[in-house]
């Protein structure tokens, strides 16, 4: 069972699921008005959005999805956990819920799910709002990953002693700092055993090396089809010292986005929501009241 001491006073939220197939979809919300729609990354859940979510509740409906296999989300064994299903996935919580008029919020590979979403169906998306992130194949492939891929000693690594997630704690931070024990504590709760963290292991696996693998023809697609959002309000937000989605990933974007309102944040890692909270959250609420 999860334990939830010392991390659960960060997660005020009542807990709903969306059914996929006799799967349970994890999804938190908050608030009412035009729909926010938060996407997390691997190895994150929606509990990384849990200040944001709070922050904009008061004029929106903020909601964070969880991915199949991740977060407070079912874990299951036989199913895809390719970057398509996530898409599907994530469709067909939209469709259930018949949500328009949609700003949503992507990080990490929440936000190729996210564009992939508002690539394959345009309409009920009205914003988009980028947080380190990528719509392309691997322009490089850091070292670190690839260790993560070793065969056999890389699952090991991530399934048996969760050094992926406990890693990210200290990598995916410029200032470890940021975070308190107890949220570092929330961060990687869910993922506490060998079935659980069976959602990071395939995230890992299924970052595409080579032309060959399936989800690179699924991130080509996404690329292509960018053109279908550019006259959509875009914002971006990015801490300048990742070193998974460095700023070549956003300079990349904003050529296709040209028109994109951009923040840079030259102190700030990967996990730039939780080590610029305060200014990310005034951003967001400006870009929302346009």
């Amino acid at each position: 069972m999860l334990s939830t001491a010392g991390w659960r006073q960060h997660y005020p939220f009542e807990s709903h699921w969306h059914d996929l197939n006799g799967q349970r979809y994890h999804y938190i919300q908050a608030g009412q008005g035009a729909p926010v729609l938060f996407v997390h990354g691997n190895p994150t859940w929606s509990f990384y959005w849990r200040n944001l979510v709070q922050g904009v509740a008061d004029s929106h409906q903020a909601m964070a999805v969880d991915h199949i296999g991740c977060g407070l989300s079912d874990k299951p064994a036989a199913k895809s956990y390719s970057l398509q299903q996530h898409i599907d996935n994530l469709l067909s919580f939209i469709d259930a819920r018949r949500l328009n008029n949609i700003t949503v919020v992507g990080h990490d590979w929440g936000g190729a799910i996210a564009l992939g979403a508002a690539v394959e169906r345009p309409e009920p998306f009205a914003r988009c709002v980028l947080f380190n992130t990528a719509a392309f194949p691997p322009p490089f492939f850091p070292w670190r990953i690839r260790i993560c891929r070793t065969p056999v000693l890389g699952r090991l690594a991530m399934q048996g002693g969760n050094v992926f997630a406990k890693a990210a704690l200290h990598m995916a931070l410029a200032n470890g700092n940021s975070m308190s024990a107890s949220e570092k504590q929330g961060m990687i709760a869910p993922y506490d055993s060998w079935q659980n963290r069976l959602g990071i292991y395939n995230f890992v696996q299924d970052i595409p090396a080579t032309p060959a693998h399936a989800t690179w023809q699924t991130l080509e697609s996404i690329e292509s089809g960018l053109t279908l959002l550019a006259n959509k309000p875009m914002l971006m937000m990015w801490g300048m010292r990742d070193w998974c989605f460095r700023p070549e990933c956003l300079e990349r974007l904003v050529t296709h986005f040209p028109q994109a309102e951009v923040h840079r944040f030259a102190d700030a890692g990967h996990w730039v929501v939780e080590e610029k909270r305060t200014e990310i959250l005034e951003i967001l609420k400006a870009f929302l009241a346009k």
